[in-house]
């Protein structure tokens, strides 16, 4: 089984592209997460590469940005490349399948709570507005 949940802060802005060969759409970006347990009273923090394909990627790019937290559920898989130097590299990174927000940007690009309260701005409804 292979199967990762996380929680953590992006480190920057994520990043949105596209594949070179059929274009689908990928979105890219690094998850802080602190270490529950400290060595010496200093906590570590692990730095995760996120990939998200399509749909979600698009909506990750468009609503997370440096410091927003987020929940990842996802695989991790390993890949190999050779690099210019003729030396085999080797790439660790999750493959989100969902993503959570649980803090995201609002219109002037800052963070608020994925749940905030928006009650004020909700209309009533009536049960002569419900069709059934």
């Amino acid at each position: 089984m292979n199967k990762v949940f996380l929680i953590g802060n992006l480190t920057k802005d994520p990043e949105l592209t596209k594949t070179q060969q059929n274009g689908t759409t990928l979105c890219k970006f690094t998850l802080a997460i602190t270490r529950n347990y400290s060595k010496d009273g200093k906590h570590e923090t692990d730095f995760l590469p996120i990939t998200v394909w399509r749909a979600q990627a698009e909506n990750c790019a468009k609503y997370l940005k440096k410091g927003s937290k987020a929940a990842i559920s996802g695989s991790i898989q390993t890949r190999t490349y050779d690099s210019p130097d003729g030396q085999r590299r080797y790439v660790t990174e999750i493959v989100a399948d969902e993503v959570q927000f649980l803090t995201t940007k609002n219109e002037d690009g800052e963070l608020v709570d994925a749940d905030a309260d928006f009650s004020d701005e909700l209309e009533p409804v009536t049960d002569e507005d419900i069709p059934f």
